[in-house]
């Protein structure tokens, strides 16, 4: 289920671009219309037009990174 909500998590397990790289990768997978910006400085991850704030969570942690609420 698709939204125009911008949903943002904090990763902070996100340590290089490989990492943001494999993140933005994973979500664009599960919803290619997603629009995700990573900023790696602050280690957060913005996602527009993408699943609820749980299932784009689970797509994250299911590549090793742990996103909480920003």
């Amino acid at each position: 289920m698709s939204n125009d909500k911008i949903l943002a998590f904090t990763v902070s397990d996100m340590t290089c671009g490989h990492c943001a790289k494999t993140i933005t990768g994973a979500v664009l997978d599960a919803y290619p219309a997603a629009k995700v910006e990573v900023d790696l400085a602050t280690k957060r991850v913005s996602i527009e037009n993408a699943g609820d704030r749980a299932a784009v969570a689970s797509v994250i942690e299911a590549e090793g990174y742990f996103p909480v609420d920003a």
